[in-house]
């Protein structure tokens, strides 16, 4: 309907006000879902935005939802945001920052027992959408 009407596609920024709003008309008889809602800003930089389940939400650089948020949030905190860390910030390619959410989703995986058998990992930029799956457990 936005395409129709503006003769355009949607832009990150408006579908994330687009889900608040949402969520908050349904406010009184909530979804209760906790969404996170990912894509590329008008820039071309990645835009990750997070949401309670009454809609308000924020844009950061990292986030997640879930049982094992308690343990993947800080990791990616320290890690690929650079928080509270004294040494000099490096820029980590796209394979290495993959590899650093595997480790922390096995992590999770190892002490959270409603975490699940495996992830899917979704890489966003200009030229589209690349799924890949990774099994947490083996048994």
């Amino acid at each position: 309907m936005y395409q129709h009407n503006h003769q355009k596609d949607m832009s990150t920024p408006s579908i994330a006000q687009a889900l608040s709003n949402q969520l908050y008309f349904r406010r009184f008889f909530p979804y209760y879902a906790f969404n996170v809602l990912a894509g590329v800003d008008e820039e071309g930089k990645g835009a990750v935005y997070s949401y309670d389940a009454v809609g308000s939400f924020e844009r950061c650089p990292a986030a997640g939802k879930g049982s094992g948020q308690s343990f993947i949030i800080p990791l990616l905190d320290n890690v690929i945001t650079h928080r509270n860390r004294n040494d000099p910030e490096t820029v980590l390619g796209r394979a290495e920052v993959v590899e650093i959410v595997k480790d922390a989703f096995v992590s999770a995986g190892e002490r959270d027992i409603y975490t699940g058998d495996a992830v899917e990992i979704l890489i966003i930029d200009k030229d589209g959408i690349q799924k890949t799956t990774f099994p947490l457990k083996k048994d």
